[in-house]
């Protein structure tokens, strides 16, 4: 049978393959009214490499190619890095542009040269653009680079037709610049929720297993981080408030994650005579879901977290989560009091209070566990194809 004719042509394009978007092409591509194409700029993330991070060489294992239609562009630049303004020099996005097949083209923010050449060479091709990202007003910046990307951003928002926020605080930036609802979309930053479900299912009743294959103590409630141990992502203020209520609630802490400050965090364990904590050094995203399985409360304390997409991971697997007031999920899917708790960056004393909330409760843990689960199940890939649908009918409306 012939493939039904698509209602949109969606150009989108990407830095590199990353293992959070590749689901999302995925099912886009499935969606009956998006004909997608994906433009990389670099093959980065397909082979193994050294994150400095994670003070590790890995190479993700799932799949970031399948299941939808990608073409990788030419790097013109002297050194491949997606995280560097002129890593990605791409003229050949250019013939993309003018091929005048596509009804929009998707660009994921402004920090890269080919954006760019992309914002200033799409008004002469009269190719509207559909812009997402996920920069929020949480971390102040100086005042006087405030003012100029304030200026720099106006004008840039100009050339833009439609934006695609990824949550309240990313919608809030949006306001900041003048953009107005009727010109904003909820794409919201998902993760693949149907493989969290479905590795919840295979886990959940190998806990005791799981816990004695890593020696971990089986009745005592688990507290969880995973990301990189930076000072960003503030790990010594969760092993802090962990020795304070460690004091009055016996628990276990596991970290997931390698990066500069394990050593130091090493050495308060030895130097406090911390019981219970484990440095399991990186997982990669099968292996991660054993983890979450024997999870009890998820803790995010970063200083600066434009959204922190493990708290969707989290929540998937039912846990209650705590995070910081800088962590830009908590401002669509943390509720306070009803899934988990938000508590003031910095503040070891509060976090221990959150902590101590649900240490000493199993019946709350238990009950926030679910409110987590239905709130993760709305906010999806569905929503986000919904709200890519409803950009693209409103771009339609303007031409």
């Amino acid at each position: 049978m012939p493939l039904k004719n698509k209602s949109f042509k969606l150009l989108a394009l990407a830095s590199h393959p990353i293992q959070y978007q590749a689901p999302f092409f995925k099912a886009i591509a499935k969606s009956d009214e998006i004909d997608l194409t994906v433009l990389f700029y670099s093959r980065w993330g397909l082979e193994s490499y050294y994150d400095e991070g994670f003070k590790k060489e890995f190479k993700w294992d799932i799949p970031l190619l399948e299941g939808y239609d990608y073409k990788f562009l030419r790097n013109c630049s002297f050194k491949s890095n997606p995280s560097k303004f002129f890593g990605s020099i791409n003229f050949e996005v250019l013939d993309y542009l003018n091929s005048q097949v596509y009804d929009a083209v998707w660009v994921h923010g402004w920090n890269s040269f080919t954006n760019w050449l992309v914002f200033m060479s799409t008004n002469l091709k009269h190719l509207p653009i559909m812009l997402r990202c996920e920069t929020n007003l949480l971390n102040p910046i100086q005042p006087v680079k405030a003012k100029l990307k304030k200026a720099i951003l106006k004008n840039l928002f100009k050339r833009v037709s439609s934006f695609l926020p990824v949550g309240r605080y990313n919608a809030e930036f949006y306001k900041t610049y003048g953009v107005s609802d009727e010109r904003m979309f909820l794409v919201p930053y998902v993760v693949d929720n149907d493989f969290f479900f479905t590795n919840e299912k295979k886990y959940v009743a190998k806990g005791s297993t799981i816990k004695h294959s890593y020696k971990i103590p089986d009745k005592l409630p688990v507290i969880l981080f995973s990301g990189k141990l930076t000072d960003v992502k503030c790990p010594m203020d969760l092993l802090k408030a962990f020795a304070v209520v460690s004091n009055k609630q016996q628990a276990v802490l596991i970290y997931v994650g390698d990066g500069p400050m394990l050593a130091k965090m090493q050495k308060y364990v030895r130097k406090h005579k911390l019981k219970n904590v484990f440095f399991m050094g990186f997982k990669n995203q099968t292996e991660l879901s054993e983890i979450y399985s024997i999870a009890d409360i998820f803790v995010l304390p970063s200083k600066f977290e434009p959204w922190g997409l493990v708290v969707n991971e989290a929540m998937c697997f039912g846990k209650p989560v705590i995070v910081s007031d800088k962590v830009g999920a908590g401002g669509d899917l943390v509720k306070t009091g009803e899934n988990g708790f938000v508590f003031e960056v910095g503040d070891i004393s509060m976090l221990a209070d959150c902590l101590e909330k649900l240490l000493s409760d199993e019946v709350k843990r238990e009950e926030m566990g679910k409110r987590s689960l239905s709130i993760i199940r709305n906010w999806s890939f569905d929503i986000g194809i919904q709200g890519l649908l409803q950009s693209l009918y409103y771009i339609k409306k303007l031409k």
